[in-house]
């Protein structure tokens, strides 16, 4: 179907009476860009997703260097640390903010000065796929779109909202506890109110207004001529109010997400929207459509706390059977899989899968690392535990735990991770071994700074020689990562199979025929044998018949019996 046939539906049902126009506009903003794209996707192509695809979480300024820009830094380090072992690289919000480490976004078209300018961008980019975020549901309170609402600028009119009377927000869903709607001060010196998901630094914007879309459009396809070859949609849930909803997942907002994609297959075949939607799980995998028109990736929010639970439980049952459910998604989609990010790890996601009970201990497991938690409130106000904020690799070992074991069990865990279908993505501090930085938590007051410790080069490079802990854990990835590339048994698409041995295992057999690769990792302390794998360990080149505690293996082949 051609572009103009694909936005017509999808804009009649956005903004009855005003779609043709609404067309007209998008189509006029995709002839605009289509020779930048062109010229930027000839000398970098998007790379297809397959076996070797890997991502690496990271800000602009995680790796700072004296004398160097931080992008330029972070450029030293893929090259000279992280090699081949990353495919692509996600860089966290790159632009001028206020809060909230980025996302409350002043102007989504600039770099950050203080990070380095869009040519350091393009030089990552040269060497990587690039991801960039859009943020699209809220903007900086000083951001140029809300202080000219605020002062009654007409080009801005409609791009906020003020919830008129009658308004029912009484079923909206949130991540805070923090009031809904805040009030502003405006130039004439009166006040406004504005609606405001995520606090009052981060207002969101009011897509029902058809101007807003445009701009926004404008923003996702100048990130493409930029370089980036996946666009991460960030809160793309909350984008669409409306009276008496949730006002999170509505129509609205899966068919601004079919706009794009519409937009992107023809104008950037290749490139990708990943949609995050920190939710229960089949909330989240709504947004891949029918596989065709809608996300080409989302983000796999169960798999980080069915990990760690499975590793503090040693029994990988729950675990194992959420895994059983989840396949390949098609051709065009597939899943965006990690287990640590630059936020907690989600607990909305267990909801249906960890009952209330589990849920608590991994509550204490966070609280007992000298992590926090953060809440949310439900539609009737009451708390519920929204993320554990806490350094993944510390989370998985008790605490006082030697080196040893806080290697091994984040291996393991990282061999699940790289086992599950999708397209594995590592955060930098995951990849480079890091501890908790609760010193930088306890000083901001912000829990997610935990896991958001900046890393000096030089300093970073002595420690991966002389920290058991980080040249141990690099180590292991990059190995992990290196036979997984080599590997069409792990490509996106490829079959996944698993299968109920023993609950101390998860069992995983991807691919099909002679190629298959048969995963299997130890989520418990004990010894375990599996005389039934047979064949010779990828990873070590050793026949495997038992896995000691936290162990694992991947063996081409093998036969688990049937549970």
């Amino acid at each position: 179907m051609s572009l103009t046939g694909r936005l017509g539906p999808l804009l009649a049902g956005l903004y009855p009476g005003r779609a043709d126009e609404v067309r007209r506009d998008l189509l006029a903003l995709a002839s605009a860009w289509q020779g930048p794209i062109d010229a930027r996707l000839s000398a970098h192509p998007a790379r297809r997703l397959d076996a070797g695809t890997a991502y690496l979480i990271t800000y602009g300024d995680a790796i700072r260097r004296d004398g160097q820009v931080p992008l330029r830094a972070l450029a030293g380090v893929l090259d000279d640390v992280v090699g081949d072992a990353v495919t692509d690289v996600h860089l966290l919000p790159l632009y001028p903010w206020t809060s909230d480490d980025g996302f409350a976004v002043v102007d989504h078209r600039e770099v950050d000065p203080a990070l380095g300018s869009w040519h350091d961008v393009a030089v990552l980019g040269a060497r990587h796929g690039l991801m960039l975020d859009l943020v699209a549901n809220h903007v900086s309170a000083a951001s140029p779109w809300f202080s000219g609402w605020l002062a009654g600028d007409r080009a801005r009119a409609g791009y906020f909202l003020d919830p008129p009377p009658g308004f029912d927000t009484s079923r909206v869903v949130r991540p805070r506890t923090t009031p809904l709607v805040h009030r502003f001060p405006r130039p004439d010196g009166t006040t406004a109110r504005a609606w405001t998901t995520f606090g009052p630094d981060q207002v969101d914007v009011d897509v029902r207004t058809p101007a807003v879309l445009l701009d926004l459009t404008d923003v996702l396809l100048g990130y493409v001529a930029r370089g980036a070859t996946t666009v991460r949609l960030d809160a793309i849930g909350f984008l669409w109010k409306e009276s008496g909803t949730t006002c999170l997942h509505l129509p609205q907002t899966h068919a601004v997400i079919q706009v794009w994609r519409a937009l992107l297959d023809a104008l950037a075949p290749g490139v990708r929207l990943l949609t995050e939607t920190n939710v229960p799980h089949a909330e989240n995998v709504a947004y891949f459509g029918d596989g065709q028109d809608e996300a080409h990736m989302v983000y796999q929010f169960a798999l980080p706390p069915l990990v760690l639970h499975a590793f503090v439980t040693g029994d990988a049952s729950v675990l194992t059977r959420w895994a059983a459910s989840i396949g390949p998604v098609g051709p065009d989609a597939t899943f965006f899989t990690f287990l640590a990010s630059h936020d907690g790890i989600g607990m909305r996601p267990t909801e249906g899968l960890l009952d209330d009970d589990a849920r608590a201990l991994l509550v204490d497991r966070a609280v007992s690392h000298g992590g926090r938690v953060s809440w949310a409130a439900r539609s009737d106000g009451t708390p519920t535990v929204y993320e554990l904020n806490v350094n993944y690799l510390d989370a998985l070992a008790e605490p006082g735990a030697d080196v040893g074991d806080v290697v091994r069990r984040g291996l393991a865990a990282h061999s699940i991770l790289l086992a599950m279908v999708g397209v594995p993505a590592l955060y930098y501090h995951s990849l480079l071994g890091s501890s908790a930085d609760r010193a930088g938590m306890e000083a901001s007051g912000i829990s997610r700074r935990i896991n958001r410790e900046v890393l000096d080069a030089d300093r970073l490079a002595r420690e991966l020689v002389d920290s058991p802990r980080r040249r141990a854990v690099l180590d292991g990835l990059r190995r992990l990562l290196a036979v997984r590339r080599a590997h069409p048994a792990f490509a996106p698409d490829a079959p996944a199979q698993v299968e109920t041995v023993d609950r101390r295992l998860l069992v995983v057999r991807r691919g099909t025929g002679a190629e298959a690769v048969t995963t299997v990792t130890n989520v418990s302390d004990q010894r375990v044998a599996v005389p039934w794998l047979g064949g010779t360990d990828l990873l070590t080149g050793r026949e495997v018949a038992e896995l000691g505690p936290h162990g694992f293996a991947w063996v081409r082949g093998g036969t688990p019996p049937r549970g």
